[in-house]
């Protein structure tokens, strides 16, 4: 699913990309360095959410990042400038987000409720969305051209992710494997004695936002790093969301297999302390007031294409020769 859906995204940045330029070409619009980019990107992401973090409350912020689960996320993107401060991008990426209890180290505080809660997932992300990109600087720049020129930007705007949160299931011989949460209704989403809980779409919308710079090498060629957040408007990136329901419903709604690696994965607290051997029937297992989110530090390498137009070109070519 995820790599049809990535197929598609390429595919469409490749039919934007085509039309701008036959358009750009047809036209004759720009100057000697182009008025089109491409380029791919790549760079470290983390989870911001409701598993893992640091000392204290949890948050939805740089605070809470967990660098072991340091994700590499990659990608390609189009940009079209219709004006030197302007651009407009069209982007793919894939990563993987992870969090994990497990890695809280134990303060005494407030820290210590997701530390014994020792949840744990990850999840495959794929996302295309399309941004403006605002360059204040360019109104400062001296001369033409853009060789060593730097170039601070601002970026906003929004797209779609697809994610599909796995937690890890210890079978009774101790063999671990990677398992799809959303199947397990693990905080009863669609089962009728919790009607406010329903499924939740594996494909959501997203606003990213932030900024970067570039550094151009050449006319035609730049490196940059950028900072991108993305405000989500889901709280189950990480399957984990509101309280713990009754488990003795997922013998009602799941196969028997299903049922038995279900009661290990909603309530973990017992494998890390035997003594406890009961689960906590609607008392707080994540926190609906703050959805989950994600960031990214992407170094970006880019290429202007288009230059001199080519009825401009033929021009020169055919006109009369000049004498001294």
């Amino acid at each position: 699913m995820r790599t049809r859906i990535f197929k598609v995204l390429i595919i469409a940045l490749t039919v934007s990309f085509t039309l701008v330029s036959s358009q750009t070409f047809s036209q004759s619009v720009g100057v000697a360095n182009g008025k089109v980019e491409i380029g791919l990107g790549l760079g470290p992401s983390f989870f911001l959410g409701d598993l893992g973090g640091t000392r204290g409350i949890g948050k939805t912020f740089i605070k809470d990042v967990n660098l072991p689960f340091t994700k590499l996320m990659k990608g390609l993107y189009v940009n079209v400038y219709p004006t030197e401060w302007l651009g407009f991008r069209i982007a793919a990426n894939l990563g993987q987000l992870e969090g994990n209890d497990s890695i809280i180290t134990d303060h005494g505080g407030d820290e210590m409720f997701r530390k014994k809660r020792n949840l744990n997932f990850r999840s495959k992300l794929s996302e295309a969305y399309i941004a403006a990109e605002l360059y204040p600087t360019v109104f400062l720049e001296k001369y033409d051209g853009l060789l060593h020129k730097l170039r601070p930007y601002g970026v906003f705007g929004i797209g779609l992710f697809h994610f599909n949160p796995q937690g890890i299931y210890i079978a009774p011989n101790g063999t671990r494997s990677w398992v799809d949460l959303k199947p397990l209704r693990l905080e009863g989403q669609g089962m009728a004695e919790y009607p406010d809980r329903k499924p939740y779409s594996l494909t959501q919308l997203e606003i990213p936002m932030g900024f970067g710079v570039k550094y151009y090498i050449k006319e035609n060629m730049y490196i940059g790093f950028e900072i991108l957040h993305r405000k989500t408007f889901t709280d189950y990136i990480d399957d984990v969301s509101t309280n713990y329901i009754d488990p003795a419903l997922f013998s009602h709604y799941l196969t028997p297999a299903q049922a038995v690696i279900a009661q290990q994965l909603y309530f973990r607290e017992n494998l890390v302390n035997p003594s406890v051997n009961r689960p906590y029937l609607d008392e707080q297992r994540g926190d609906p007031k703050q959805n989950d989110a994600y960031f990214s530090g992407i170094l970006r390498f880019g290429w202007r294409l288009g230059g001199t137009p080519l009825d401009k070109r033929i021009k020169r070519q055919l006109s009369c020769p000049h004498y001294f």
